[in-house]
């Protein structure tokens, strides 16, 4: 028997950081809204180790999570604020960003991908517009036959879900997209890379740290206490190698191949993934709509991922609520096109500037190296050039 069919104002498919950040931003607007999602977070457990899974979160993406309410009980849970930045790939060719330079308490935080999604989560019942379904799965997504311009979305439990728009935050390989029919270009690059979490020796830290080697770079990550990540980019078969080792094997790995100044580290977990570049053709198509990695992946050298998700829920939600406020179809194709002029150049533009930057340092042709050590040095006193950089890194 055929379920009763539950109407929306939208549908957004993926309640992870970046779906559950639209859906919190349209609730908070009065909308009715259903949310879409696999599997519900694991509680926060005080004094347990971290998350394999971190981002680095800028501060205009901390500023929209303050408007939508969930930074507070993130913050209640743990974060590690980052004051600091450096990359280098020989000593005296070091680019150093800090917050003072801008004016800031802080450049932004490290924070578990979990928390950060808890956190939003934590707001879902102040709003009884706000329907969650979890765990469910999309099944079938297909224009109603019933009503013109809907969608029809049924889930793996049964229910029936319609709403003139859907907003696909379902990841990379996303259904959302699949169904609506938009293509996708990308490749893989030649190298994959490794998350390390560990325990320090040394107290908490302030700053993030990244290296150039011949291989690819290595970088540090401070978390809460004395724990942190670290980064390491390599060949697809030395990130396997290192994957198959034990922890013990891998932490003597680890003191080898970092910088002096990481100190003793004792490693806790790793995991590893392969490095995919990913950017939709296009980002709606007759009101279905995508945002983070269901539109654009991205390298992970300047961890910028996650905070364009957020660039993204936050121009999506300006565009949806001034259309609605002006009495028009916030689903229709004239509307959601704002959203792509406004964000599909800026995404490009990121994604490019990441892959000239890990093509640049791929190479190892003396004369290159030369270059772009020359190019570091040029940059670290570049002066005004160097704050722009930083303050278009984070959204300022």
């Amino acid at each position: 028997m055929k379920s009763k069919i539950k109407d929306y104002d939208a549908i957004i498919v993926g309640g992870g950081m970046v779906g559950a950040a639209a859906a919190l931003g349209l609730a908070q607007a009065g909308w009715h809204v259903a949310v879409i999602e696999h599997e519900h977070p694991e509680p926060f457990v005080p004094n347990s180790a971290p998350d394999i899974r971190i981002s680095a979160i800028g501060c205009t993406s901390v500023n929209l999570l303050r408007r939508l309410g969930a930074w507070q009980d993130t913050a209640k849970m743990r974060v590690a604020p980052y004051r600091k930045l450096e990359t280098w790939e020989w000593n005296e060719s070091k680019v150093v960003f800090d917050a003072e330079s801008l004016s800031l308490p802080e450049l932004g935080f490290m924070v578990e991908n979990r928390l950060l999604q808890l956190g939003l989560w934590q707001q879902f019942p102040q709003y009884t517009s706000l329907h969650l379904y979890c765990p469910s799965q999309l099944v079938s997504m297909t224009r109603s036959t019933q009503q013109a311009h809907q969608w029809e979305l049924i889930l793996n439990s049964g229910e029936h879900l319609r709403s003139p728009l859907v907003i696909g935050a379902d990841g990379a390989n996303s259904m959302v997209r699949k169904f609506a029919g938009i293509g996708v270009t990308g490749w893989q690059y030649r190298q994959s890379c490794m998350l390390i979490t560990v325990e320090t020796e040394q107290p908490q830290q302030d700053a993030t740290w990244q290296q150039f080697y011949p291989s690819g770079p290595r970088a540090f990550l401070p978390l809460f206490d004395q724990y942190a990540s670290l980064v390491w980019y390599d060949s697809p078969a030395r990130i396997r190698q290192l994957q198959a080792m034990t922890l013990a094997e891998l932490q003597k790995e680890v003191l080898q191949a970092f910088p002096e100044r990481l100190g003793q580290v004792t490693v806790k977990a790793a995991a590893s993934f392969p490095l995919v570049r990913r950017h939709a053709q296009q980002y709606f198509k007759s009101g279905v709509v995508l945002i983070g990695d269901a539109a654009h992946t991205i390298n992970p050298l300047a961890g910028q991922g996650v905070n364009l998700g957020y660039r993204d829920v936050d121009t999506l939600l300006n565009v949806l609520l001034a259309a609605r406020k002006k009495g028009e179809d916030y689903a229709q194709d004239a509307v959601l096109g704002r959203y792509q002029c406004r964000r599909y150049p800026d995404n490009q533009l990121m994604q490019a500037g990441m892959d000239i930057f890990y093509s640049a340092f791929s190479n190892q042709l003396p004369p290159l190296r030369l270059l772009r050590n020359v190019a570091l040095m040029a940059a670290q006193r570049s002066g005004k050039i160097k704050e722009w950089a930083l303050k278009y890194a984070l959204g300022l």
